[in-house]
């Protein structure tokens, strides 16, 4: 049988432990057998990234704004523990953080709902779709350590030299400090993608922030989604029947605990990583959730909202068993080449994605699945495969 061909490649960014294992078997295993994969192919370990002083991150990045769709593979963000143990010259940033920053945009994550999988909460019982704003935060902020007495302040200079300074802390002892930013078009664009999203999902579009303690930051985001919406999409919500309200954060938790689900709830960009966390563990497991970055300039950037699960691959060194679960990163490769294929024209890409996904949630209904799956799911006798096991299975039935 003749492989399906591709016209355009994808920007294919590699990743680190346990979920490297996995990307490698699911490509062999599942993808390569019947597409003429091409990919432009960018490792971001952080082995690699060491040794590129993490320029290959950014160039990532900047293929993605030339080939227009990205697959992400799960990457390690350092800490000391990280510095030490791969021999680091630098705590690296997130490389999350770093392609998010030069692509912009929202990124959306939606559960995956299969049959036996019963959420925490019993009354979710549509899936709750986390907007989550892609640029700046704590994600591109800078920070400093106080050694002692001293005064900090925000200053801004303008073009004329003329500057603005806003006390920050008057500090009489050691502390620490750090600066954030965002910049309106930046926001505007996360309001267009939420709004937009939510008249192709037809949902409602939940956005909370802490603008009662956030007087200006956080005011910004309320007044720029709020105007975004009154000039441009009010009318069309009425249309499709569908909703936008603003709230705070803290209540926005306890209204989306006594939910049903089946709305799209936008977020600032740590609130965001936060609560999607929160949301994909409720519905059963961090694995079990669709990631998309989706930049207002035309790019799209695929990858699993979960980490690299250091622990799987520690017992996978030792030559261990593991059972790892892998649908996030089957389903950013499926996300990818659908949006590959519509982009370029040619159906039989999102054919055969679809194809994948219906049967990767086929294999976990037919009570074969990984050992996180294997431990909550409501149906009889459940077979908990291997990591390498569950990817053969997937494979079998397809």
């Amino acid at each position: 049988m003749s492989k399906i061909a591709m016209k355009t490649p994808l920007v294919e960014m590699d990743g680190d432990e346990m979920t490297r294992v996995i990307w490698k078997l699911i490509k062999e295993d599942l993808i390569e057998p019947h597409i003429d994969l091409a990919t432009d192919y960018y490792d971001l370990g952080l082995p690699h990234r060491e040794e590129t002083r993490d320029q290959v991150t950014v160039d990532s990045a900047e293929a993605t704004k030339k080939y227009g769709v990205a697959v992400k593979c799960a990457t390690i963000t350092p800490n000391a523990q990280r510095v030490d143990e791969y021999h680091l010259s630098q705590m690296w940033k997130s490389p999350n953080g770093t392609i998010r920053s030069i692509l912009d945009g929202t990124v959306f994550r939606t559960p995956i709902l299969v049959k036996g999988i019963k959420p925490y909460i019993p009354t979710w019982t549509a899936p709750i779709t986390l907007a989550r704003h892609a640029y700046g935060d704590v994600y591109k902020n800078a920070e400093m350590r106080i050694p002692g007495p001293g005064k900090v302040e925000l200053v801004y200079t303008a073009p004329d030299g003329t500057e603005s300074r806003e006390l920050v802390h008057e500090f009489d002892a050691p502390g620490v400090v750090q600066g954030m930013h965002n910049l309106d078009e930046s926001i505007r664009g996360f309001a267009h993608s939420c709004f937009d999203y939510a008249l192709e999902k037809h949902e409602d579009v939940w956005f909370a922030t802490k603008d009662t303690i956030s007087k200006t930051y956080d005011r910004r985001f309320k007044d720029i989604m709020q105007e975004v919406f009154d000039a441009e999409y009010a009318d069309r919500f009425a249309a499709a029947g569908i909703e936008y309200f603003y709230t705070l954060i803290d209540d926005a938790v306890a209204r989306v605990v006594r939910s049903h689900g089946g709305f799209i709830w936008a977020c600032k960009n740590y609130d965001g990583d936060v609560m999607s966390d929160m949301v994909s563990t409720v519905y059963g497991s961090l694995a079990m959730m669709t990631s998309v970055l989706v930049s207002p300039h035309g790019y799209w950037e695929y990858e699993a909202a979960h980490g690299t699960v250091q622990r799987h691959y520690y017992k996978y060194l030792k030559g261990e068993t593991t059972s790892t679960n892998s649908v996030a990163s089957i389903f950013a490769w499926t996300g990818a080449l659908r949006k590959r294929g519509e982009l370029d024209g040619t159906p039989e890409l999102g054919e055969f994605a679809d194809r994948l996904e219906r049967t990767t949630i086929a294999t976990i209904e037919g009570g074969r699945m990984t050992g996180d799956l294997a431990r909550i799911t409501e149906l009889p006798d459940p077979e908990t495969l291997t990591t390498e096991g569950f990817i053969e299975a997937i494979a079998e039935q397809l």
